[in-house]
């Protein structure tokens, strides 16, 4: 399939990219220890994507873990810089997930859901539009 340049992802050194179709609406920003810990900040925010839709390249390491919902979670991430560029979840069959701060473009990426809230900072202030689930979307 030929995916069309719309909006590129890149790891810090660049040796790891993906090439998306544009911006999506199935952004989720999670506040489980887990997330926290993987990117190194509060929460994470990922951007889903139908896995047929975008374009990886590149060589990643990668890491899997059972999440807080019960199902495996694996980030893919650069060997050299450490980025993580691309995660998978069972939760989302055929999906593929790009942390929204690797996407060059930055209009478009607002959280749509906000997850595991139980361990969010309490400084943290989200949209209050969206919804908000102490655990998973199941809470």
């Amino acid at each position: 399939m030929l995916i069309v340049a719309v909006m590129q992802a890149s790891c810090q050194c660049g040796a790891l990219s993906a090439t998306l179709p544009g911006p999506c609406d199935q952004i989720v920003a999670c506040h489980c220890r887990a997330c926290q810990r993987r990117s190194g900040s509060p929460f994470g925010v990922v951007a889903y994507y139908p896995a047929d839709q975008i374009a990886l390249t590149g060589e990643p390491s990668s890491y899997t873990r059972i999440a807080d919902s019960g199902g495996s979670f694996t980030t893919f991430f650069c060997p050299t810089c450490g980025t993580t560029l691309w995660c998978t979840i069972d939760l989302k069959p055929g999906m593929i997930g790009i942390p929204v701060g690797t996407i060059e473009e930055k209009i478009g990426f607002a959280p749509v859901r906000s997850v595991w809230e139980e361990s969010m900072h309490p400084w943290v202030t989200l949209p209050a539009d969206i919804p908000h689930y102490p655990k998973g979307r199941a809470s």
